[in-house]
């Protein structure tokens, strides 16, 4: 495994933008040789892959994990109790539930709310005039923490055409007074960082091919 990209994209990132690995579909042991460059933040969203890979990089402690795939209902408790932070939050539903299960197991995860800013039919997430009309409610939950929006852009667009859907979530955010912006992928993270992004989610372009 070739590590030179992600050394060379560490180098250029603004100090106030975080590196989240998405390590789905790679192993245990390319994860080891990226955690031995520093890397901390990993970042899976196949729940029983992540849970295999937990087990085999148990006394890696510096890891820290986040859950970036689909929530589904009957995985939230397994969720809670075994990752941190938790991108991809997409309903008030799911977001209710995580704050009872999260009181219920005593613990505080760190959560980003995604968030829909284009009608792409293939992304989920809160409407964006939604959020802000529950948002007094949210702000109410407990044992839950939110940190920031999510987003992911639809596939082909223009690099203007993203830098603008990336720019409404961060607008989005900064009107919230939340401070992440969890948006940025291999195909689209310069725009991201451009447009305010402060984790970027960045697979293939680090580790290589994946095998599925």
């Amino acid at each position: 495994m070739d590590n030179s990209n992600y050394l060379q994209i560490k180098k250029k990132l603004p100090l106030n933008v975080n590196l989240l690995a998405v390590s789905k579909g790679f192993s245990s042991e390319e994860i080891k040789i990226i955690n031995n460059q520093g890397q901390k933040d990993f970042g899976e969203s196949r729940f029983q892959e992540a849970i295999e890979k937990q087990l085999l990089l148990k006394n890696f402690t510096n890891i820290k994990w986040h859950f970036i795939g689909r929530v589904q209902s009957n995985k939230i408790r397994k969720i809670v109790q075994n990752f941190k932070y938790i991108h991809s939050v997409d309903s008030y539903e799911k977001l209710l539930k995580i704050s009872n299960v999260s009181f219920e197991e005593k613990k505080n995860p760190l959560i980003m709310l995604q968030v829909k800013l284009s009608d792409d039919p293939n992304k989920g997430g809160f409407d964006p005039k939604v959020l802000i009309e529950k948002w007094d409610h949210i702000k109410q939950f407990k044992s839950i923490k939110i940190k920031g929006l999510m987003t992911i852009n639809p596939k082909g667009l223009s690099s203007a055409e993203n830098i603008k859907l990336f720019k409404k979530c961060r607008n989005l955010a900064d009107s919230l007074k939340l401070h992440d912006c969890s948006m940025g992928m291999s195909g689209d993270w310069e725009e991201a960082v451009e447009a305010g992004s402060t984790w970027l989610r960045l697979g293939s372009i680090i580790f290589g091919n994946r095998s599925y």
